[in-house]
């Protein structure tokens, strides 16, 4: 656990790197079901072998973005006196390379900004790339804004 000040100078520097998550099949099923994009080349394996150059079926780049959360929060340091933390938006997203059925990914989280709003209220910014194992160009690069209230 870390004050918002020591968290504060950490600004500029990589965070670390989340652990690997599988993205298979029955996740992306899952996306399209909740977001009724079934585009074949997310949900229709043979199709998106046959009719594009890819190998089979890739994740929803929503997908990806939702999971940034998720990988986010297993490097994030537990900041003290914290209350909650809201997730704030977003300020870019790219898409830069697609995501396979059946890889693996990861983010490598560096912090931005940390900047106080109000008493107790700290809006820090983030960087996410999203990697996927073994390509060379990441999936995803964002800034991630998330808003922390402490108890000051």
């Amino acid at each position: 656990m870390i004050t918002i000040r020591e968290f504060a100078e950490l600004q500029g520097q990589p965070l670390g790197v989340s652990p690997w998550m599988q993205i298979d099949q029955d996740r992306i099923d899952r996306f399209a079901d909740v977001t009724g994009d079934h585009q074949f080349i997310h949900v229709d394996p043979a199709r998106a072998r046959a009719e594009t150059d890819l190998d089979g079926t890739i994740a929803h780049g929503f997908l990806t973005l939702a999971l940034l959360s998720r990988l986010n929060a297993a490097v994030l340091p537990d900041i003290a006196r914290r209350r909650m933390t809201f997730n704030y938006g977003l300020n870019r997203v790219r898409f830069l390379a697609p995501v396979p059925v059946a890889s693996r990914i990861r983010s490598h989280v560096k912090l931005l900004s940390v900047q106080r709003t109000d008493p107790g209220r700290y809006l820090c910014c983030h960087e996410a790339r999203i990697e996927t194992e073994h390509a060379e160009k990441p999936a995803l690069i964002a800034e991630q804004l998330l808003l922390h209230i402490l108890d000051d």
